[in-house]
């Protein structure tokens, strides 16, 4: 896997800042974020910048893929402020790009790709009207693909250990929300903590219901089945070079 690009601020355009603090419930043992609460803030930021811009929408928003590089994971107590804008666009979907700073540090960045559908979740819809006058600025005219990078299936003989998502893991559409699936790999992270940066990435291919489900492994790749053996998620995560 490669890292995702450095991510800059954009020269002009809108840039929304959130800002929060670290604080027990986001910490391993080590006292080190977790890598679902990273994920967590990153889709806090993308809510209150939706909120925030006056963009009328009649759809819903999936990440379909989030690639995050942590050269140094925030710990306890930190307060971070994410910067978060559009960085692509195409007719069903965007980019959205993020820094997490304290203290005026980089201490992470992100890029996640958000697909628009029709508010029943049926089918992507295309972007709302007035979106490109909102965030097209900071888009700089880039366009984005929506295709998934993973291998779609494990291989055959992988390694696989039981999982289970909880009732409380579940969001308002009654799928498992997207920060969760950082617990799979914080659950290797914690028995061994990171001595150094890491770039982890995070592809959403189906939804997930709460209950029993297995990650698979292969080398660096995860992929998270359900009980049919449908692939809801694959995980990679692997050291800053």
């Amino acid at each position: 896997m490669q890292p995702p690009p450095r991510v800059d601020l954009p020269p002009e355009g809108r840039v929304f800042h959130h800002r929060d603090r670290v604080t027990l419930a986001d910490v391993s043992p080590a006292g080190r974020a977790r890598l679902d609460a990273l994920a967590r803030w990153l889709q806090d930021a993308a809510y209150h910048d939706s909120r925030d811009s006056g963009l009328r929408d009649s759809g819903v928003w999936i990440v379909r893929r989030l690639a995050l590089r942590v050269r140094r994971f925030p710990t306890l107590l930190d307060e971070i402020d994410v910067a978060t804008f559009c960085s692509g666009v195409a007719p069903l979907w965007a980019e959205r790009s993020s820094l997490v700073c304290c203290n005026g540090d980089v201490l992470a960045d992100a890029v996640a790709l958000w697909v628009h559908l029709q508010r029943d979740g049926a089918r992507p819809e295309a972007l709302p009207r007035g979106f490109h006058a909102i965030y097209g600025v900071s888009a700089m005219g880039r366009r984005v693909r929506a295709r998934l990078r993973h291998p779609a299936e494990p291989p055959a003989g992988a390694p696989a250990r039981r999982w289970h998502f909880r009732g409380a893991d579940l969001d308002l559409a009654g799928h498992v929300n997207n920060a969760v699936y950082g617990e799979a790999l914080e659950e290797e992270l914690v028995a061994r903590e990171p001595e150094a940066g890491l770039a982890a990435e995070i592809e959403h291919r189906a939804p997930a219901e709460a209950g029993e489900a297995t990650v698979l492994a292969d080398g660096p790749m995860r992929w998270i089945a359900a009980p049919d053996g449908t692939v809801v998620a694959t995980l990679t995560a692997a050291p800053l070079p």
